[in-house]
C-alpha cells in the first residue's frame, strides 16, 4: 500500500490554509511511493473554522475532484505528523488510496447498508446525541471484529461532521452538503484492509480494583462489601475531619471502571501497575456522607469493577510509547536487511516514512485534555508518536471522548494505522 498524501496548515483565513494544504498533498502525490489516485479524504478542522465547514468542504471537493468520499469532524485541537494545533484556526487533510470495495462512508442520511460487510469502522460522533453509548455498542455489533475507533467532536461553537459518500448516496444528503450535526458518521472498512489499533491510557490507578457490590443508579454504595466512601478516603489517605485536604484529593481523583460483560475484565490493572484497555475512566461527581456513597458520571451495573485513579503525565508518556512500540513490533519483520535496519534507526532528521514499517497512514484521536499542554510542551504528544513511528502520514483530532472497541473512553488516545 502506498503512503497517503497529507497536509496541515494554520491561518486566520481558511482559504489560505486550504491552499497551503492542497499544495502539500499535490506535491506528495507526485512523489514516488505516495498514492497518486486516492479516493477517500479524512478532513479535520479546529473549531475556529466550524462556521465555514460547508465552504471548506465545497472548496476542497472542487479542487480535488478525484476524491469521491470524505469523512472527518471538528476538534478544539487537531493533529498531524509531529504537530498539534490548539486554540488556532487550522485544518489537516489525508488522502487515502484504498480499494473501492473495501470501505463505505456512512452518515445519518446515508446509513451503512446491508450490501457492505464492515469489519471495523472509524467513528465521528456528536456527544449530545441521546443514548450515545448504546449507539456505539450497536454500531460495534454490526462489524465483524466488534472494533470501532474514533471519537466525539469537540467544539466551543458548532459541532460538525463531514460525510460524503461516492457510492450513490450523495443525492440523499440534500441541503446538508456533506456537513452534519448530531448522531454518528464515519467510514466502515472491509476485512480486506489491514489495520492495527491500540488504546493508550492517561490515568494511573491509586488503589486496587474492587467490585461494586451495592449501588443505586450512579451512586456506588459498597466496594467489596465495605462503604464506598470509607474505602475511597482510606485509599486517598484523607479524612473528612480535614475537609479542605479531603476535597483537594477527591477533586484530583477519577474512577476507572470495567464492564463485567467484558471477557478481559480481569486485566483491569496490568503487570506494570497501569490500566489496561478494558478500563474506562469517569469523573466523581459527588459524595453522599449519609449513605457513605460515591457518585460517578455513569450508570453502574451488577459486577462492575472500580479502581480510583489520577491523571499522571509520566504514566501517559510511558503508555503512549508502549503502544507505538507494540505497533512497530507487530508490523516490522523479526529480521531486516542491513540497509533497511540502518534506515529505520536513522536520526530524527532522517525519519522519513519507510516501506519496511508497512504503515501507509495513521489516525490519532486523543482526549482534548491531553496534547502538548498536558505532556509538557507544544506538540509534545505527537512528537512522542513521531519518535516511535517516524514521519508516517498522520491526521487526527482532540476529542470530547474517545471511541475504541465498543467503549467510550476519557483521557485516552486511540492510535490506528493502515498497513500495507
Amino acid at each position: 500500500m502506498k503512503l497517503f498524501p497529507y497536509g496541515h496548515a494554520t491561518h486566520p483565513q481558511w482559504p489560505v490554509a486550504a491552499g497551503l494544504v492542497l499544495a502539500q498533498v499535490r506535491a506528495q502525490m507526485a512523489l514516488h511511493g505516495y498514492a497518486s489516485a486516492p479516493t477517500l479524504a479524512l478532513l479535520y478542522i479546529t473549531d475556529h473554522y466550524a462556521g465555514a465547514a460547508k465552504e471548506i468542504l465545497a472548496y476542497l471537493g472542487s479542487e480535488l475532484p478525484e476524491i469521491t468520499d470524505w469523512s472527518g469532524t471538528v476538534g478544539v485541537g487537531i493533529a498531524s505528523t509531529n504537530v498539534e494545533y490548539f486554540d488556532e484556526p487550522a485544518l489537516a487533510l489525508m488522502l487515502c488510496e484504498l480499494p473501492g470495495d473495501q470501505y463505505r462512508v456512512f452518515s445519518g442520511v446515508a446509513p451503512l447498508g446491508l450490501g457492505f460487510e464492515a469489519h471495523t469502522a472509524l467513528i465521528h460522533a456528536d456527544g449530545n446525541t441521546p443514548d450515545l453509548t448504546e449507539l456505539i455498542g450497536e454500531m460495534a455489533s454490526r462489524t465483524q471484529s466488534g472494533y470501532l475507533f474514533g471519537g466525539l467532536s469537540s467544539s466551543r461553537s458548532q459541532s460538525v461532521q463531514f460525510a460524503v459518500g461516492g457510492n450513490g448516496n450523495i443525492s440523499g444528503q440534500g441541503a446538508a452538503s456533506g456537513v452534519f450535526s448530531g448522531g454518528l458518521s464515519g467510514v466502515a472498512f472491509g476485512e480486506g484492509l489491514s489495520l492495527v489499533s491500540r488504546v493508550t491510557q492517561g490515568c494511573q490507578p491509586v488503589s486496587k480494583t474492587r467490585t461494586v457490590t451495592l449501588f443505586d443508579h450512579n451512586l456506588a454504595l459498597e466496594l467489596d462489601g465495605e462503604p464506598a466512601l470509607d474505602v475511597m478516603l482510606r485509599d486517598l489517605k484523607v479524612t473528612l475531619t480535614k475537609p479542605q485536604e479531603a476535597l483537594t484529593a477527591v477533586r484530583a481523583t477519577l474512577v476507572g471502571l470495567v464492564d463485567p460483560a467484558d471477557a478481559r475484565g480481569d486485566n483491569a490493572v496490568n503487570l506494570r501497575g497501569s490500566f489496561g484497555s478494558d478500563v474506562v475512566v469517569r469523573h466523581i461527581i459527588g459524595l453522599d456522607p449519609a449513605r457513605r456513597g460515591v457518585a460517578v458520571a455513569t450508570h453502574l451495573q451488577d459486577g462492575v469493577q472500580l479502581a480510583f485513579c489520577q491523571r499522571n503525565v509520566q504514566a501517559a508518556r510511558a503508555d503512549l510509547t508502549r503502544i507505538c512500540a507494540e505497533i512497530r513490533e507487530e508490523l516490522e519483520p523479526a529480521e531486516l536487511p542491513r540497509e533497511t535496519a540502518l534506515a529505520l534507526s536513522g536520526s530524527e532528521a532522517d525519519c522519513a516514512p519507510h516501506e519496511a514499517r508497512r504503515i501507509a497512514g495513521a489516525v490519532y484521536v486523543s482526549c482534548s485534555g491531553r496534547g502538548g499542554p498536558h505532556f509538557g510542551g507544544p506538540s509534545a504528544e505527537l512528537q512522542i508518536v513521531r519518535r516511535a513511528l517516524g514521519d508516517v502520514p498522520l491526521v487526527g483530532f482532540f476529542a470530547g471522548g474517545e471511541i475504541a472497541r465498543h467503549h467510550l473512553y476519557g483521557y485516552t488516545g486511540v492510535l490506528t494505522v493502515f498497513t500495507g
